[in-house]
């Protein structure tokens, strides 16, 4: 399936795209709670990834030409895109660290959570992406009160996330005792969930401050970088907790 043009095909893929992010997820907890192959999590973790960095995060767009000189909009775009990419690039060291660090410190044990609240709160933010997406097709093609509700439904979406990992999930966590004597699962369940919150709590302001601008007519079809900046930091917070579920919720024993 290749990335599409107009408006009607452009929202459609998105559709499908997130019905195909949601059958993965749910067969995801299916084989943790069934079987668990950890070969067969990886594999899913792996191929929605592809999905999001490819049709949410269009990484096909770094290797866009584009004419002008350089002081034309559409060169600046692609020098602002390449350098976005090269901080994600960077950033996504410190999440692998943190992912390297859960194996090796836990192998194949893991924190006792709540696995419903982490489907849940996973289901939340592949939504939010999906809105997102909704958003930056909208206004690339003109739909200026489409991309406004689909920037405000994924800020309320991120909110929601927040408030279950850390206003919900951390406190199940003490309750449960996962950070009982302060043992490197503890330590490791609140670096990985923390650092991601941080990121998704910046996102959330990123996206409020692209909202307001939209509202003051600043971005139009041809001239809307920021609302793209956004979405694609959106969607890699998005990526990344794709392989921080099923680390954290659904791979190895639980820890006694």
């Amino acid at each position: 399936m290749s990335h599409t043009q107009d408006k009607a095909s452009a929202l459609k893929q998105g559709i499908l795209i997130g019905v195909y992010l949601a059958v993965l997820t749910l067969l995801e907890f299916l084989v943790a709670v069934s079987f668990m192959s950890v070969m067969v999590l990886a594999v899913i973790a792996l191929v929605k990834a592809a999905l999001v960095a490819y049709y949410f995060m269009h990484i096909y767009k770094l290797n866009a030409e584009h004419e002008g000189s350089h002081d034309s909009y559409e060169y600046k775009t692609g020098t602002n895109r390449l350098g976005l990419w090269l901080f994600l690039l960077s950033d996504s060291f410190v999440f692998g660290g943190l992912l390297v660090s859960r194996f090796n410190l836990l192998g194949m044990e893991r924190p006792e959570l709540n696995q419903m609240l982490g489907l849940g709160v996973t289901c939340v933010l592949l939504l939010s992406s999906f809105f997102m997406n909704r958003a930056e097709t909208s206004i690339a093609h003109g739909d200026t009160k489409g991309f406004l509700n689909g920037t405000l439904i994924t800020i309320v979406l991120g909110v929601a996330f927040l408030v279950g990992v850390v206003g919900v999930e951390w406190r199940l966590a003490k309750l449960a005792d996962v950070i009982v004597n302060k043992d490197v699962s503890g330590g490791i369940f609140y670096m990985m969930t923390g650092m991601h919150a941080f990121h998704v709590l910046t996102g959330v302001i990123f996206l409020f401050l692209v909202w307001r601008n939209g509202r003051k007519g600043y971005f139009t079809q041809e001239q809307h970088w920021g609302v793209e900046a956004a979405a694609v930091y959106w969607h890699f917070v998005d990526l990344v907790w794709i392989f921080f579920y099923p680390a954290l919720y659904l791979i190895g024993k639980l820890i006694v």
